[in-house]
């Protein structure tokens, strides 16, 4: 079960993880036929995909790149095209060990995303709230936190750590994105589903 993002929802703009210049290691075509490839992350549903950049160009980790849902907004694309739709598995070793690094800029960049997360999570089930599904948040940090909000909302993730006293915010929604990359979670709440093969 997804709680948030919803089916369908996709991510524009990505921050490359590794460039692979000989071509995806998936790719089973002789060498001479192999595009290069950079696999990337999504800026707001932390999709993954495996892109072909526009000839001549070289990209590198960290690079922010657009993806544009139409053929006017790969005018303004280094991206030729989308490859493929990857998982989690299908990281290269380089992008694995940059992805968390990727990530907590990105939460960074994005912090008021992450502070209306806690200003508006639900109830999942009668026992299960959605703020327990990040790491090292239990009932008495849940119960805490419900009632700050309930006082104000939160301004920053600085905020609700000093009024709460919950340490590492940052590196604890890195962790839970992380577990919901991984694919082993049944609540999603910050990475969308994964695409289809397509890119449509």
């Amino acid at each position: 079960m997804t709680v948030e993002p919803r089916r369908g929802f996709r991510d524009e703009y990505f921050y490359v993880l590794d460039f692979l210049p000989a071509g995806s290691p998936s790719d089973q075509r002789p060498q001479h036929l192999r595009e290069s490839v950079a696999q990337v992350v999504g800026e707001e549903y932390f999709s993954l995909l495996e892109v072909v950049p526009l000839p001549g160009i070289s990209l590198k980790t960290g690079d922010r790149i657009l993806v544009g849902k139409s053929q006017e907004d790969r005018v303004y694309s280094q991206v030729l095209k989308v490859r493929r739709a990857i998982t989690y598995s299908d990281l290269s070793m380089v992008a694995r060990k940059e992805l968390e690094n990727i990530l907590e800029m990105v939460v960074d960049i994005n912090e008021a995303k992450f502070v209306d997360f806690f200003n508006t999570a639900q109830p999942l089930t009668v026992k299960m709230h959605q703020l327990e599904l990040i790491p090292g948040i239990g009932k008495k940090l849940m119960w805490e936190i419900l009632g700050e909000r309930e006082k104000a909302k939160f301004t920053s993730l600085e905020d609700l750590q000093n009024r709460v006293k919950v340490a590492s915010l940052k590196h604890k929604i890195v962790e839970r994105i992380l577990k919901e990359l991984e694919g082993n979670e049944k609540y999603n709440v910050f990475v969308a589903h994964q695409y289809p093969q397509s890119w449509t």
